[in-house]
């Protein structure tokens, strides 16, 4: 079978994303697919939703932080970026998801907006409450393990 004339071929966008979540949570690429899909076909419907042909392109995790590339048609990038909007959710873990910029071509979009986020992490003694207790630091933002599950905190709430 003949490959079609690039004119005809379909044209394509790449939408960097980054999905923070507390550090425990299980974030994988089924997950986000799934709500991914959901979240186009309550939004837009399911011809929006099938015109749109959202789909994730690898998935790097790890300590509650994760980034990948989300692949759309051209011309639907704002559906794309509502549809992304309208995750609040993994599984049963809440997450934070925003769009880090848009480029033409995969190699682009990861070069220009993922950096390797997912994974720099480290565990640090914080006294928090007048007791000690283990936080996982990000950057700035510290995520405190307490007996209820987590407290997000930042460096000025220990100074």
């Amino acid at each position: 079978m003949k490959h079609l004339p690039k004119h005809l071929r379909p044209r394509w966008r790449y939408l960097a994303v980054e999905i923070e979540a507390w550090p425990d949570a299980s974030l994988n690429r089924g997950a986000f697919q799934r709500e991914l899909w959901y979240a186009a076909q309550n939004l837009i419907g399911d011809s929006g939703s099938a015109d749109a042909d959202l789909t994730v392109l690898g998935f790097d995790s790890a300590d509650g932080v994760a980034e990948t590339i989300v692949r759309a048609r051209r011309g639907t990038v704002d559906d794309a970026r509502a549809a992304i909007a309208c995750i609040d959710e993994l599984g049963s873990d809440p997450v934070g998801v925003r769009v880090r910029g848009v480029s033409g071509t995969v190699r682009a979009c990861s070069e220009r907006y993922l950096h390797g986020r997912a994974g720099i992490s480290e565990e640090r003694d914080v006294v928090f409450e007048n007791e000690s207790r283990t936080a996982a630091v990000r950057n700035s933002l510290l995520d405190v393990r307490g007996p209820d599950g987590f407290t997000g905190a930042t460096q000025l709430d220990f100074e």
